[in-house]
């Protein structure tokens, strides 16, 4: 793992954690689970930012399509709520370090589609690993998770870069009771390229063994609202003669 002066193979790898908000629009990827009762099939999944989302079993069979648009949000622009106002990441500028990754995350509307797992959200931006900002001091306990046997790596083609975490008290799991790593030691991989975690393996515990493992198949590829829709709207076909009705 290269670290530029000022930098640690820790604070890299927490500092890529912070930036997936930024490095991707689309993503395709399959993914599956692993639990103590074996590996769950594999889901096909399309993202396109900031909330459409499509999943297919592994043979094409459609599970969830949605543009993320469907519904008003009248509500949500008028909440007295602060995180009403904030604005997407997309819109804004975070404080990168030397190597080229977020240092410092802004304040913003974060958030990622989710299908029946709430560690999708996760996955796509594993941000829990690290916090938003680096912590005032470097020392022992003070991250939210310790890093070990970091270093570079291929994973399904793509470079990543690997670390065993272990959480400390201050971890938070982007979602409240589903933890992204376990209790004991877990070994994290996150793609260079895009920032998503893409492999978790607990290497202790009860639930030695288990985490998910995805594939990026694409990245940046254009895709339409057709897509997400559970069907293409119906269209007219302009080579047949449309007949006007004379009253």
């Amino acid at each position: 793992m290269s670290a530029s002066s000022g930098s640690t193979p820790a604070s890299v790898f927490r500092s890529l954690c912070r930036s997936s908000p930024w490095r991707w629009e689309t993503v395709r990827f399959s993914v599956s689970w692993i639990s103590t009762d074996g590996e769950s099939d594999p889901l096909r999944a399309w993202v396109r930012r900031p909330a459409a989302l499509r999943v297919e079993t592994a043979d094409g069979a459609l599970l969830h399509s949605s543009t993320g648009n469907e519904h008003s949000r009248d509500s949500f622009y008028v909440s007295s709520s602060k995180s009403s106002w904030l604005v997407a990441p997309s819109l804004i500028t975070p404080v990168y370090n030397e190597v080229g990754y977020v240092h410092r995350r802004p304040k913003a509307a974060y958030g990622e589609p989710v299908f029946g797992d709430p560690r999708w959200a996760a996955m796509l931006d594993p941000v829990e690993l690290a916090g938003d900002a680096p912590v005032p001091y470097e020392t022992p306990f003070a991250n939210r998770v310790e890093l070990d046997d970091l270093g570079e790596e291929i994973y399904e083609g793509r470079r990543v870069l690997a670390a065993t975490a272990t959480p400390n008290i201050s971890y938070q799991p982007f979602t409240p009771g589903r933890p992204l790593i376990g209790q004991g030691r877990t070994r994290v991989v996150v793609d260079v390229a895009t920032a998503i975690c893409v492999s978790t393996t607990a290497l202790d515990g009860p639930l030695q063994g288990c985490g998910h493992r995805l594939a990026i198949k694409g990245v940046n590829e254009y895709m339409i609202d057709d897509l997400f829709n559970d069907a293409p709207p119906t269209l007219t076909d302009v080579r047949e003669h449309i007949p006007w009705q004379v009253g």
